[in-house]
């Protein structure tokens, strides 16, 4: 059986654009219905894949946070090459973390970072979550439990160099986050259990954003884009990026 992958998408319709950024092993589809939400609501979203993601656990591996972070400047630069001259950012986990690095470097009309990390877990508790996605993703694949097997005994037998530029880049883009003035909506899910939820109030408290507002969901967990409060957290984004001040 060929899995069916998710594709990076580009939903133009109106002035106003919006970047989506998905999370560490994640993809497009986790910001797909905020990006149809928008689309209705008269706004163009882009949401890029970062390399390695979407696609079989071996390539992920092999790809590291510069690889995706120069994804993410691609996809903004075809925000601009489209003519889209003012953009906002949403971005889950690392999409999060993402965004904030993006405000840090290019004029942003805003931002909204979703359960994003201001702090890692250690390399081993990270490989352990890759192991997890991949053993994962083998399934929804179809293998069969012996196939399965095979492929996890030879994957636990290599490594993630990019986990270590992982754990740096997040801490870099953490001491960048006083250098921030752009109007910042932080969502935070109380039942996380991937990231401390704790890394909401660093980033709003260290903000120098004037306008900024932290959003915390009672029901949610990691991936609040696709949780229970999903609707509610459309409208919300919605609702930050009409307060924005938009020029057309």
């Amino acid at each position: 059986m060929r899995i069916a992958q998710p594709k990076p998408f580009f939903f133009q319709h109106g002035k106003r654009a919006v970047l989506l950024l998905h999370g560490f092993t994640g993809t497009s589809a986790d910001v797909r219905m905020l990006g149809r939400f928008l689309e209705k609501h008269n706004y163009t979203s882009l949401a890029p894949h970062y390399r390695g993601h979407g696609v079989p656990p071996e390539e992920l591996i092999e790809t590291n946070p510069d690889q995706w972070w120069q994804d993410v400047l691609d996809a903004y630069n075809e925000l601009k090459e489209a003519g889209y001259e003012e953009i906002a950012v949403a971005g889950l986990s690392l999409g999060g973390v993402f965004s904030l690095k993006l405000a840090a470097q290019f004029p942003l009309k805003g931002i909204v970072t979703m359960c994003a990390p201001m702090t890692m877990k250690t390399t081993d508790l990270m490989w352990s979550g890759v192991l997890k996605y991949a053993r994962d993703y083998k399934k929804i694949a179809g293998l069969s439990d012996e196939q399965i097997k095979v492929e996890m005994d030879d994957l636990k037998t290599k490594s993630m160099p990019g986990l270590d530029g992982l754990q740096s880049m997040v801490q870099g883009v953490r001491d960048q986050v006083d250098c921030i003035y752009t109007p910042l909506l932080v969502v935070q899910s109380r039942h996380d259990d991937v990231i401390d939820p704790n890394s909401a109030q660093i980033i709003y408290d260290e903000a120098e954003s004037t306008e900024k507002e932290l959003q915390w969901y009672e029901e949610s967990g990691h991936v609040i884009t696709l949780g229970p409060e999903k609707a509610q957290l459309h409208e919300n984004i919605l609702h930050f990026l009409e307060s924005l001040d938009w020029q057309e």
